[in-house]
């Protein structure tokens, strides 16, 4: 007898998805910001913290580089958590607040730190679009 075997979903933990598109991550665009740490000090506390961190191409809202969605873990979800776009990602301060948010469990888990709550952007038309289709 052949029985398939359904199994609980494997719980997704946060995950920070760091545009490296067109503009964000430019040197040329933001010289002052040494993208390349940016990226390895994400990457370090996403394998000490046990959140996902990934890279993609551009996310759109290029006048607000350097971008990073911040999505929720699926703990968040269920708690009502959305993803969360933040502009403006560069520098110490910015990238130990994004780290801090992760770990604690970002949207949906906690609330992110008072300065990071500043740089929150809209995603562009296309994502919000994506978003309303999955429901």
């Amino acid at each position: 007898m052949n029985r398939s075997v359904i199994r609980a979903a494997v719980p997704r933990p946060c995950a920070l998805v760091v545009c490296r598109g067109c503009c964000c991550g430019n040197p040329r665009k933001h010289p002052g910001t040494d993208h390349a740490w940016q990226l390895d000090r994400l990457r370090a506390g996403a394998a000490e913290h046990g959140f996902q961190f990934r890279t993609t191409d551009c996310l759109g809202p290029c006048d607000q580089a350097n971008v990073i969605v911040v999505q929720p873990s699926t703990a968040g979800r269920r708690a009502g958590g959305r993803a969360v776009w933040v502009g403006f990602a560069m520098g110490d301060d910015c990238t130990d607040d994004l780290l801090r948010w992760a770990a604690e469990g970002g949207p949906g888990i906690a609330e992110p730190p008072a300065a990071l709550a500043l740089q929150l952007i809209r995603p562009p038309r296309e994502a919000r679009g994506r978003g309303r289709a999955r429901r």
